[in-house]
């Protein structure tokens, strides 16, 4: 729901039922109008009888109105909106005075009282039944209605669970062991699910695969498509390592099913004595013990069929740190508007994946954040592995 929804109440409200609770309004309010004509006796002219109780009931529509759409700021509307009920009938009071009494009314005049009065208390008995009736109606509708929501919603989180519990399965898992390397890292999604992903595979007896991304969108539509997406990983692992040629084929596979939407990726191949072949889909470019890798530019995945990628190498020395960030961590934003940054996450990009999070969520987050980091062991070519640690949290501050 969009910020303007969220204000503005009659733009989720059926049409019908904004028709029957203004005219419902209407109805009530105007019996005012006609009680004025009850306290004159009977003795206003037609005329002014007329637009004292048309007056009196398209007022209180327009302070409804103008009362729920601006809620805390119903003053703006009100002041303009009495000043002018009061002009009008004050002009209508002028335009059409009230005839002159008799001292002693004859018996025509007091036929023609009792005429006005027992009209009086029709009309607001009509009244006062077409307004309640108008309400009860709009409470019968908009109870069916959040009933029928309510419903939906409920159906909504119990497929949003089910695909939260999709994506813990296809994380990687915890305590896998990669020879000469600690790997670590922490998923945590703006909402239930999130449109982040990332594979850590082993390569050969020793080496490693990370594959890396982010969907454009939220919710299911997103969790769909990264299932698909690691699917694809898991079975490309198993021909290639090559992260160009990685990049290619998800390419190729996500050709004509993005509807108009795309995907940042990034690919990284590390050998056992440090050797690093990357290649960049439109992803941020990871840091090494703080300073950031540049990697040749190449559009996302899913934009332009036949798109290439071309690979990066450099050296990954003993106890060198290689940190990978998707966007939700640069693009937190505080209460101000300010952004995380990229400076702050380079400055960050050597401390613990931890620490890395939590200052981006307390910062502000707004995106899913996924932080990954592959350290080489100092002594290299060492036979004891270092366990892989990976957590995967839902937001404590959203919901979908």
């Amino acid at each position: 729901m969009d910020r303007m929804n969220v204000a503005n109440p009659w733009r989720t409200t059926p049409r019908l039922s904004v028709a029957l609770f203004l005219s419902a309004v209407f109805c009530v309010i105007a019996i005012i109008g006609i009680a004025a004509d009850i306290l004159d006796m009977g003795n206003e002219q037609p005329i002014r009888f007329g637009i004292g109780v048309v007056a009196t009931g398209l007022f209180a529509v327009a302070y409804a109105f103008a009362g729920i759409s601006l809620r805390g700021k119903f003053w703006i509307a009100f002041f303009p909106l009495i000043a002018s009920q009061l002009f009008l009938m004050s002009l209508a009071a002028s335009w059409f005075p009230d005839p002159p009494r008799s001292a002693q009314p004859s018996i025509a005049e007091i036929k023609h009282m009792h005429r006005r009065l027992t009209f009086d208390a029709f009309a607001i008995i009509s009244a006062v039944a077409l307004g309640y009736s108008g309400f009860v109606a709009v409470f019968i509708s908009e109870g069916r209605r959040h009933i029928r929501a309510h419903t939906e919603k409920a159906v909504l989180d119990g497929e949003m669970a089910a695909a939260r519990e999709v994506q813990q399965m296809i994380l990687p898992e915890a305590g896998e062991s990669f020879p000469g390397y600690a790997v670590e890292s922490v998923y945590l999604p703006a909402q239930q699910v999130g449109g982040d992903f990332f594979q850590i595979l082993p390569v050969g007896k020793s080496g490693l695969l990370i594959v890396l991304g982010d969907v454009a969108g939220k919710g299911l539509p997103a969790a769909m498509l990264v299932s698909m997406l690691v699917g694809s990983i898991r079975v490309l692992a198993e021909d290639t390592h090559d992260p160009a040629l990685i990049l290619r084929k998800l390419q190729d596979r996500l050709m004509g099913r993005t509807r108009g939407g795309f995907t940042t990726a990034l690919a990284a191949y590390i050998a056992d004595d440090g050797r690093v072949t990357i290649a960049n889909a439109g992803h941020l470019s990871p840091y090494v013990d703080g300073q950031e890798i540049e990697l040749l530019g190449a559009l996302p995945l899913g934009i332009v069929s036949g798109a290439e990628y071309e690979s990066t190498n450099f050296e990954l020395r003993p106890g060198s740190r290689l940190t990978f960030y998707s966007d939700g961590v640069v693009e937190a934003q505080n209460k101000n508007g300010e952004l995380f940054g990229f400076d702050r996450a380079k400055a960050m990009s050597t401390e613990p994946v931890a620490a890395i999070v939590k200052a981006a969520v307390e910062f502000g987050q707004s995106d899913d954040i996924t932080v990954v980091t592959i350290e080489r062991l100092a002594a290299s070519g060492v036979t004891s592995a270092a366990p892989f640690q990976s957590s995967v949290r839902s937001s404590p501050r959203r919901e979908s």
